[in-house]
């Protein structure tokens, strides 16, 4: 998977009532003792009243998602793949497009409050996009020759860098984050998946679909039909929806090994429809 960090094998360990899953990128075999060995550990560490307290190790670890599909560039290395993640969402995976999703802070509109209702003024709604579009359009503005593609999600902003390639172990990817608010346990992730991150499909609880009822590696064949079952709804139900709505193109260079990436990731986010709610 060139660098970026999806194994291909996984396996649960079970003890003590705890249930833990491990990777390999050699074997099943090897997965599955790595996993029993976790779980004894966690058993005991139960026992002995101390569990760590960072149990979940989200952006700590490789993500349990099955690859649908990879793309690579002329000499045949990986440069995107596309994820499953654990709620049955596609995710586009990136070794050098920088994403930088940025959620809005839920603040009140203008007028409100007390002297708003004492003087009948009504509250007039701020559009928080603009906020983080300034301080895209400043870190552009600040950095010759840079350019943000920038998009409207459900809860914010998804920025992408078109101008050139980013490794995302390079420290001025931590900057940029910063300087944009990007979600912490986002960028901890980039670190842990050697990789960018920007969901493709629809979340499926703004569709009105419950979380899938199985999750990859599937248990037997009667979870993945379920899954199947689960997956064929929530296509169905996201059809009506558009995963982000893109704002500005920017006005400086698009990357040409970026081309086929953005041109993916506008038609399966259907960021160009017209009228269909984000989700």
């Amino acid at each position: 998977m060139g660098d970026m960090n999806f194994p291909k094998f996984w396996a649960r360990g079970q003890s003590g009532g705890f249930s833990v899953w491990r990777w390999s990128d050699t074997s099943v075999v090897e997965a599955k003792v790595a996993a029993q060995a976790a779980a004894v550990k966690l058993a005991a560490q139960f026992e002995a009243d101390n569990l760590p307290r960072d149990r979940y190790g989200y952006g700590t670890r490789p993500m349990r998602e099955p690859v649908i599909r990879e793309i690579r560039n002329a000499a045949g290395e990986l440069t995107n793949a596309i994820t499953r993640n654990s709620y049955g969402c596609q995710v586009l995976n990136s070794a050098g497009a920088m994403f930088v999703d940025v959620d809005f802070p839920n603040e009140k509109p203008k007028g409100a409050g007390l002297f708003g209702s004492l003087f009948g003024k009504k509250a007039e709604p701020e559009d928080p996009a603009k906020a983080s579009m300034a301080k895209a359009a400043a870190w552009a503005q600040n950095h010759a020759g840079w350019n943000w593609r920038v998009y409207r999600t459900k809860a914010g902003l998804r920025l992408l860098a078109t101008h050139t390639l980013f490794d995302p172990a390079n420290p001025v990817c931590e900057q940029v984050f910063a300087a944009m608010g990007a979600d912490p346990l986002y960028r901890r992730l980039c670190q842990t998946q050697k990789c960018f991150r920007a969901r493709l499909t629809p979340k499926p609880w703004r569709c009105g679909i419950d979380h899938p009822p199985a999750r990859w590696p599937f248990v037997n064949e009667a979870a993945e039909r379920a899954f199947g079952n689960w997956d064929a709804k929530y296509q169905a139900a996201s059809e009506a929806k558009a995963t982000c709505r893109l704002l500005d193109a920017g006005q400086g260079a698009l990357h040409e090994d970026l081309r086929e990436m953005v041109a993916l990731h506008d038609e399966m986010t259907r960021s160009r429809a017209v009228g269909l709610e984000l989700a």
